[in-house]
C-alpha cells in the first residue's frame, strides 16, 4: 500500500473513530469479514468491516437491511416488505457468487423473480468501487485482491507471463 493511501485511509480511520460513538456501532458485528468468493484466482480479502462501518457511520449504507430490521431497499421491499426481520445479514445471503450456473438457473421458483439480482461479484464491485471512487480509496484489481499462483495462471501473468521476443518493444513483427 503507498504511503499517500496509508495516510489517507489512517486519516479517515480517525476521523471516523471520533466522529461516531463507540455504543452506536453494532455490537456483534465482525471485526473482519473474508471475503472468498473468488479463492480459486485470487487470495482471501481480509475486508475490515470495524473501520468500514466507522467510515460509513450507519449500516444501511453498504446493507440493504441489517440485523433486526425488514428489508429496506425499495427493490427488495416491493415484494419482501412483510417478510419480517432478518436473522442474519450476509452478502452471500442474497447475492450468489455464480449467478448463471447451471443450478441458479434450473432453480426457477427461486430465479425467475430474481433475475435482476447482481451477483456477488457485481453487488461487492457496484457497491465498494463506486464508494472507493467517492471516497479517493483503492480502485484497482490488486489493490485488494492478491492474486494467487491458479490466478497467474488463468491470466498468463507472474511466473506464467509469456516470454518476450527478442523484437519485441522495438516496432519489430507480432
Amino acid at each position: 500500500m503507498s504511503i499517500g493511501l496509508c495516510r489517507l485511509v489512517g486519516g479517515l480511520v480517525m476521523f471516523a473513530l471520533l466522529a461516531v460513538p463507540y455504543g452506536s456501532l453494532a455490537k456483534n458485528m465482525p471485526d473482519t469479514v473474508d471475503l472468498d468468493s473468488i479463492e480459486s484466482l485470487y487470495g482471501k480479502v481480509a475486508f475490515n468491516h470495524a473501520v468500514h462501518v466507522t467510515i460509513a457511520g450507519d449500516c444501511s449504507v453498504c446493507h440493504h437491511h441489517t440485523t433486526g430490521t425488514p428489508v429496506q431497499d425499495a427493490n427488495c421491499a416491493r415484494c419482501h416488505k412483510n417478510s419480517g426481520a432478518s436473522a442474519v445479514v450476509t452478502c452471500k445471503g442474497c447475492h450468489v457468487a455464480q449467478p448463471f450456473s447451471a443450478a441458479v438457473m434450473r432453480n426457477k421458483s427461486k430465479t425467475a423473480y430474481h433475475i435482476d439480482t447482481l451477483g456477488l461479484k457485481g453487488a461487492y464491485h457496484q457497491n465498494c468501487t463506486g464508494c472507493h471512487q467517492k471516497m479517493g480509496g483503492p480502485t484497482g484489481c490488486l489493490d485488494c485482491h492478491a492474486r494467487n499462483k491458479k490466478g497467474d495462471a488463468f491470466y498468463d501473468t507472474g511466473d506464467y507471463a509469456p516470454a518476450k521476443s527478442l523484437g519485441e518493444g522495438k516496432g519489430a513483427g507480432h
